[in-house]
């Protein structure tokens, strides 16, 4: 599958009801969500160690082919900035390959205020094994250097593309054969739902440096209200127009993909 498209997790209270209906039990939403989904990005390892019997759990409970991304632990990231990484790195790496085949891509998210610390970075890329892929975030623009870039490269790491409120919040690198896209926030109504052009828009950027056949990775992160499962559908939609071979995402115009209302403010 050329290109995956999925959410950035499944554990979201106001996902019951259409998602999840009544009489789903919680521990039973992981299934619930693979009926739709080929892919979802893990977001709860960055909270919280993840043991690896966890991890094996979710790969038996996860049908054939699925793919899971591993948000990598804040300890790493946050705690100790990319610090002293062997340890770990290790210890992140072999609780994760609890998912065996269906282990897909690293993600480090850096903090918003981490300026650049390039040799960091390169020393944190050198601890994943080669069989593992590993996406970067930078959130500082301190970052977007030629160093940065060549690190990357010379790691097949791929650089993040990340969106907030229709913008590119990255440059637009291509430093690996496969991408990594992360929509976190659109400028539509209702909140934080994006526009249908600004979601074509995103279909031609990734175009432009991508083919199909070339492996993209789409997580949608606007998950309040699940504006993410309303815009994953769009999504997907406007790139198999363009040509891309994309997973499995709820029917357009089905009760799932309507279904949806965003929670009104109560002050």
């Amino acid at each position: 599958m050329s290109m995956l498209v999925g959410t950035s997790g499944w554990q979201f209270e106001d996902w019951r009801g259409a998602m999840y209906p009544e009489g789903v039990a919680k521990r039973r939403w992981l299934e619930r969500y693979c009926e739709f989904y080929d892919t979802v990005e893990n977001n709860s390892a960055f909270y919280r160690p993840v043991a690896r019997k966890t991890f094996e759990g979710w790969r038996t409970r996860t049908p054939d082919g699925f793919v899971m991304t591993v948000k990598a632990n804040r300890v790493l990231t946050h705690q100790n900035r990319l610090k002293d990484p062997a340890e770990t790195v290790e210890g992140m790496v072999t609780a994760a390959r609890g998912l065996g085949e269906k282990l897909g891509p690293m993600l480090l998210q850096l903090p918003p205020n981490m300026r650049v610390q390039a040799e960091r970075l390169d020393a944190c890329l050198a601890c994943f094994p080669d069989d593992v892929r590993v996406a970067v975030e930078p959130r500082h623009e301190s970052w977007w250097t030629d160093e940065v870039r060549g690190i990357l490269e010379r790691r097949g790491a791929a650089l993040c593309w990340a969106d907030r409120l229709g913008k590119p919040m990255t440059p637009l690198w291509r430093t690996a054969d496969w991408a990594y896209v992360r929509l976190h926030e659109g400028a539509a109504e209702p909140w934080p739902s994006y526009d249908d052009h600004v979601l074509a828009e995103w279909v031609e950027r990734i175009g432009q440096a991508w083919r199909p056949g070339e492996q993209v990775l789409v997580y949608f992160n606007n998950d309040p209200g699940s504006a993410a499962v309303r815009d994953s559908v769009r999504f997907s939609e406007m790139a198999r127009a363009a040509g891309w071979t994309v997973s499995r995402t709820p029917e357009p115009g089905s009760e799932l993909a309507t279904a949806f209302t965003v929670p009104q403010p109560t002050w």
